[in-house]
């Protein structure tokens, strides 16, 4: 196949299409999304394979490369975006306590159950949600890779979330 070949671009498609779009979709679990992952892969590839750059039977694996690739891009830049909060829809009055006691019981209630936790649990809970350092500062501080604090925050945050549904 050449780039010359008017059908070349149409064989690829045809020949690569359905592995191409089962692998995303098995990523994305997202019919719409699966298929303008799939549709953007061959884009960003099409000029790569018609050079003659990889060999027609690695099409296949030269695509999924490509797909994985951009589903890592899409993944960063929700990661990197967080979630959407609306500042000026929260009014401070509905979430402040009037009376000082109950401030200070809601307080204790909240240390006693950060004391149950594992004492690295605590620490991630401080720096991440406390102090609000990234997940890379945090194991830089902790010497743990980062994908260990994300699992350690979330169990963290369920543990306390259980901890707290017992003193309701």
């Amino acid at each position: 196949m050449t780039a010359a070949d008017p059908g070349s671009i149409e064989e690829i498609c045809s020949k690569t299409w359905k592995p191409l779009y089962l692998f995303v979709y098995f990523k994305v679990q997202n019919r719409q999304e699966a298929e303008d992952i799939t549709q953007e892969t061959y884009v960003k590839a099409m000029s790569y394979l018609l050079s003659g750059k990889v060999a027609p039977n690695k099409y296949i694996a030269f695509l999924r490369a490509v797909a994985h690739n951009l589903l890592r891009d899409g993944w960063r830049k929700k990661q990197r975006s967080g979630a959407e909060v609306a500042i000026d829809a929260i009014q401070p009055k509905d979430y402040a306590t009037e009376n000082p006691a109950e401030s200070s019981i809601q307080r204790q209630t909240l240390e006693d159950a950060l004391m149950q936790l594992s004492r690295e649990q605590r620490t991630v809970i401080e720096l991440r949600i406390i102090q609000g350092y990234s997940v890379a500062e945090t194991a830089r501080f902790m010497n743990l890779k980062e994908e260990s604090i994300r699992v350690m925050q979330h169990r963290a945050l369920r543990k306390l979330a259980e901890l707290l549904k017992g003193y309701e």
